[in-house]
């Protein structure tokens, strides 16, 4: 008898202490935060408890801050559509990708949706409240992280070109060389106008770039490969380096809201 007894003690300790251990530990604006997903954020992050706990409340409020955000079907398939021809696929040679990737495309279709959402939530409520940089800001900036606007001095890669779109289009689909004309050509980045030098800069080893209207041909490049370093010159890197900088100050500004969030939200410390 006291063998049961003691049998039943044990296991009533043990569900105790599971529960402990993967029970909820804050709850956020009604959003629970358990010990386990601290402890994750631990591992993953390699970051302390504390620190841990505080990624976690920032992003129980992002989610709760999101809940007001509204966007339409309609908005999510544009995006969606864009990423497809940004990537030279259609819709249902994406949907195999993304299948094959092991990712259902409603869960896809939902992470572009949370996406979207937190862009117009941060458009709306942080960004728009950031003031344009004047150059001798940017030139300051531009001085201080040089190291960001160093490019290629050359792109080696591959020109297809045809006088027909639909071509172009067919070839990017199924790599079928009908009817298009390939050489080999090395770019240096300084003789390249800023925006082909933009998007060569944004394309990847082995990649293809989007599709364009050279005047009397439809041009694609694939990238071989990009050789040496140089300094791009202010005037030249300015684009980028208004980006950078806005890129810098958007961070700061998001950190900053949902610091002062924090003070006025409801936030209950269980355990």
């Amino acid at each position: 008898m006291k063998k049961h007894i003691l049998l039943s003690f044990i296991m009533l300790f043990t569900l105790t202490q599971a529960r402990m251990v993967d029970g909820i530990a804050l709850i956020i604006e009604g959003e629970a935060v358990t010990t386990t997903e601290i402890r994750a954020v631990q591992r993953q992050k390699r970051v302390s408890k504390a620190r841990a706990i505080d990624m976690l409340i920032t992003d129980r409020l992002q989610k709760a801050a999101m809940k007001n955000v509204n966007l339409s079907e309609d908005e999510v398939d544009t995006k969606i559509a864009n990423i497809a021809s940004q990537n030279n696929v259609s819709i249902t040679q994406m949907q195999k990708i993304i299948k094959q990737r092991g990712t259902s495309w409603n869960k896809y279709r939902s992470t572009v949706r949370n996406a979207m959402k937190k862009e117009k939530f941060y458009k709306e409520k942080v960004i728009d409240s950031i003031p344009s940089p004047s150059d001798d800001e940017l030139k300051i900036f531009y001085k201080k992280h040089k190291k960001e606007f160093t490019i290629p001095s050359s792109i080696h890669m591959v020109e297809y070109s045809t006088v027909n779109e639909e071509v172009m289009k067919k070839f990017l689909r199924t790599k079928n060389k009908k009817g298009i004309k390939s050489r080999l050509v090395t770019k240096k980045t300084k003789d390249l106008n800023p925006s082909l030098l933009s998007m060569l800069l944004q394309t990847k080893r082995g990649e293809y770039t989007r599709p364009f209207n050279a005047g009397e041909k439809y041009v694609v490049f694939k990238i071989k490969s990009k050789r040496g370093r140089t300094n791009m010159p202010f005037k030249m890197a300015k684009q980028a380096v208004i980006k950078s900088w806005q890129q810098q100050q958007q961070g700061k500004a998001i950190r900053d809201y949902f610091e002062k969030l924090k003070t006025s939200a409801d936030i209950q410390v269980l355990r």
